[in-house]
């Protein structure tokens, strides 16, 4: 995304996309009703805990472990294969993101770093800092073209300028801005589909749109697919007006369905079936 041009808040410029307001405001009663929910109000921690695993397990199904639920439970080593490996990264990122909220808004670049080195966790000089001109990237679910050192350095800037400013946009064009930059610029040498996940989670949690964490669009994106996905980051890349506005809808979907999700687990407790 440019960060240039004429207005001075352009991520709240987005906001006023064809559809993107509709996309807005479906966003937000799919999650009042959630926050309505009777259950919400008694086991509010349950439903986080609950939407925490869940989102794990879907950010990690986009990143190539694809693991039923159960099996996600099930396990506490994953130390083995890489899918053992990123399933246990996306878990990590899910726990940690919630120890970051009160530091993005000052320090997003700090946080992102911070993001890279729970998920990679390894010693390496490369974890933890925007890759270098020359270094590969370990990213091989997104195929689009990958820009340079010197404009993931720029971009970054940029996106950190944007957020510490604050803007009006609603929280829904942050957060999809956030995902999609970081998936576009993929600025670490790994594992930068998890991180961005975990970016976008923090913006919609830290923004007030879903402060108990209960609507996981991580789930969402699983659910929707890799295919739609790559396709609205196309859309993202691209930066034309409908691509930018296909992408902020695709996430609002996400979301969508994360609050459908932590509805159905309020629904099984009322009913004592979970």
């Amino acid at each position: 995304m440019s960060t240039t041009g004429a207005t001075a808040d352009p991520l709240a410029a987005l906001g006023s996309l064809p559809g993107v307001a509709e996309s807005v405001e479906s966003v937000r009663k799919a999650v009042d009703r959630v926050y309505g929910h009777r259950v919400m109000r008694r086991r509010s921690n349950e439903i986080t805990s609950e939407a925490a695993l869940r989102g794990a397990r879907g950010s990690a199904a986009l990143s190539g472990a694809d693991w039923a639920l159960e099996e996600v439970r099930r396990r506490s080593d994953f130390r083995g294969d890489d899918e053992a490996r990123v399933m246990g990264a996306s878990l990590r990122l899910t726990a940690e993101a919630g120890q970051l909220l009160s530091i993005w808004r000052q320090s997003p670049l700090r946080v992102l770093a911070r993001l890279h080195l729970v998920a990679a966790a390894t010693k390496g000089d490369e974890v933890g800092r925007p890759r270098h001109a020359g270094e590969p990237v370990d990213e091989p679910l997104v195929e689009l073209p990958l820009p340079s050192a010197d404009e993931v350095s720029g971009r970054l800037e940029g996106l950190a300028e944007l957020i510490i400013a604050g803007s009006s946009a609603p929280a829904l064009v942050t957060a999809a801005v956030v995902h999609g930059e970081l998936l576009a610029l993929r600025p670490f040498v790994s594992r930068n589909g998890l991180v961005a996940r975990a970016a976008e989670r923090i913006v919609l949690v830290g923004s007030g749109l879903d402060p108990k964490s209960v609507c996981p669009a991580e789930v969402g994106h699983a659910e929707l697919g890799r295919a739609a996905y790559l396709a609205a980051l196309e859309g993202y890349v691209s930066g034309t007006p409908e691509g930018m506005a296909a992408w902020i809808a695709h996430c609002g979907r996400a979301v969508e369905l994360g609050a459908r999700e932590s509805t159905a687990v309020c629904e099984a407790l009322q009913r004592g079936a979970a």
